[in-house]
Order: structure tokens, then sequence, then C-alpha cells
């Protein structure tokens, strides 16, 4: 089939990979005059992490999160598996166990454990969670890269182009534009997220940490060379703009709790932007006609991706088939 794809953040370039890998002929038509601009996934963290995610999320994102694993190493180099690493304060032991009560898959481990595991955040803390089977990319350099190899693949990219001004001929369309589709699915909604990139010369973590705190949770992913995201807003609100000062501090303040050495690095960059969530937050696969819709991937762009646009080549090549997240509408 002749499919063209409208939107090149991380939902669209992993439907132009499935459907490429499935044999079918893409087209990618993307507003952003380059990749990963105007794309929440951007500004991602990049964490593959289905099993930490089930302590606030619901069961598909857990089960279906642990596909996105192996897909992106099928598909880009510098996957990581190094786990993921939940820590707390000893004041704040409750929502360690809390955390626990709700996740899968990890080991309860000490000071000497966490130790080993992050020397650079030896004798700080007394207990954490180890979820061993977790990893993480960069997603700026995974867009790239992703799209790169599709385009040795015979993928066409017409970027910089508005699809509602551009001549669409295919079997399929594929639109995943994240929130600019509320034209067609009004239900979506924005939810703001913050991050820092930071540059730290005494601290070079090697996986992920999650440092819970009651009022402020954090995470930070490693970049590599001392570079280090940190994130943590979820906030109700499809503006993007700048950064809070309230959410600037509130993070570089949790960051210097996980370790004091944070507060004489050097930010890099702020960023933030709207993802498209629907009301449960969990994402769609709507039909419609040609059109298929794939969208509403909430805070788990990198984690539901390839188990979305696996949905959306079954929508499009099996009038059967009724993937479980997929929606028919005349």
């Amino acid at each position: 089939m002749r499919v063209t794809i409208i939107g090149a953040g991380v939902a669209g370039l992993a439907a132009a990979a499935e459907f490429t890998d499935h044999g079918h002929a893409v087209t990618v038509i993307a507003r952003s005059a380059q990749i990963g601009a105007d794309c929440c996934s951007w500004l991602a963290g990049g964490m593959l992490a289905p099993w930490c995610e089930g302590e606030s999320a619901e069961e598909p994102v857990v089960r279906l999160g642990q596909e996105a694993l192996n897909w992106w190493e099928r598909h880009v180099s510098g996957v990581r598996r190094e786990g993921t690493l939940v820590l707390t304060h000893s004041r704040d032991a409750s929502e360690l166990r809390r955390f626990s009560r709700r996740t899968s898959a990890f080991g309860i481990i000490d000071q000497e454990r966490i130790d080993a595991l992050e020397p650079d955040l030896a004798g700080r803390f007394r207990q954490g969670l180890f979820f061993s089977g977790e990893g993480h990319l960069d997603p700026r350099k995974a867009l790239i890269e992703l799209a790169d190899h599709l385009q040795k693949q015979g993928v066409v990219f017409r970027l910089g182009t508005d699809a509602k001004e551009a001549e669409i001929d295919a079997d399929i369309i594929v639109d995943a534009r994240g929130l600019a589709a509320r034209d067609m699915l009004p239900e979506l909604r924005g939810v703001k997220g913050e991050m820092l990139l930071i540059r730290s010369r005494d601290i070079n973590l090697s996986r992920p940490v999650r440092l819970l705190h009651p009022r402020i949770p954090l995470y930070i992913v490693p970049r590599g060379d001392g570079v280090h995201m940190v994130g943590a807003t979820m906030i109700e609100s499809d503006q993007k703009g700048h950064i809070s000062v309230r959410s600037t501090l509130e993070m570089l303040s949790a960051a210097y709790a996980l370790h004091p050495a944070f507060g004489e690095a050097e930010i890099l960059e702020t960023g933030v932007d709207a993802r498209p969530a629907f009301p449960d937050n969990l994402p769609r696969v709507h039909r419609r006609g040609k059109t298929i819709f794939l969208n509403g991937l909430y805070r788990h762009g990198f984690l539901l991706s390839p188990a979305v646009a696996r949905m959306a080549v079954a929508a499009a090549t099996d009038p059967q088939a009724h993937p479980e997240f997929m929606e028919d509408h005349a």
C-alpha cells in the first residue's frame, strides 16, 4: 500500500518504521523543517521503564510498554539496558514502600548495592528499588537516527510541508499530529511537561534515577559526559511558552537533594511542551475511512509508540482486526 504519515514525532516515525517493515511504500509529511522541531518527543526523558510506570499508569502501559525495549534496539543504536534506580531519603521511606506496592519486576537493594550501581551517589541512600530490566535512550539521537534509517530504506520525507495544503495520494493516511489533531479529535487535551538539561563535572550517572518525594518527585536521565536531563512536572495545560520559575526551583532543589554537587551544575537548556492525552491517559487508534488517527500517547511516547504503531498497521491491513486501542468512526 501507499501510506502517507502526517507528523514526524515519535508516533509518526514509529508508524513509518512499522509500515516500512511490512513492505509498504511510506511518505512522511511534517510542518517542521527538520526532525525534532516542534514535537514534544524532542523534550522527552527517553526512559523505557514500563514497570516503573505502573506506579501511576494503567495496566496496558506496563504490558505493552515492554515491547519498546526490543523494538527500539532493532531500529536504533544507543539503547542502554542499565535498569532504573528508585531512591528516597530516609525521612520519606514511606514513599518507597508505596512505590513498591504499585509496581513489579524490581529488587529491594541496600546501600552497598546502590553504591556499586552508582558510585557517585555513594553513602547517600540506605535503601532503594532496582528495576534491572528497564532501559533508556537519548530521544534526540534516536529520532534523528530512525529518520535517517527510514530515508535509506526509501521512505520519502516532505518536511516543512503543511498537510492541509499538500496533495496526498495514498491508500492509507496516518494522522500522528499530536495536539494539532484536535481539529479532528476534540477530546484531546494538553498535559504540559517541563525539563532541564544540566551538565555536572562531578556527577555522571549510568542509568535513570527516580527520587521519590511526597511533593516533588524527580527523575534524572543521563545523556553522557556529565549531561543529565531533569524532569518532573505534569501540568494540565496546553500552553508551551517558557518554563516557570517555580518548576525550575523545584527541579533544581530536588536534583540538589539527590546530590549537592548538582548545585554546581551548568544549566544547558530549559524546555516546555504539551503532550497529547485523552481523558483516560491511554492512546487511541481511530479509523475513519482511509485515515487512521494515532494519538494520545500522553507521557509514554517512546514507551508506547511501538505497540500503537503495530496496531495502526493491523488496522490498515486487516479489515477484521480490532487492536486493543482501536476505535472505529464513520
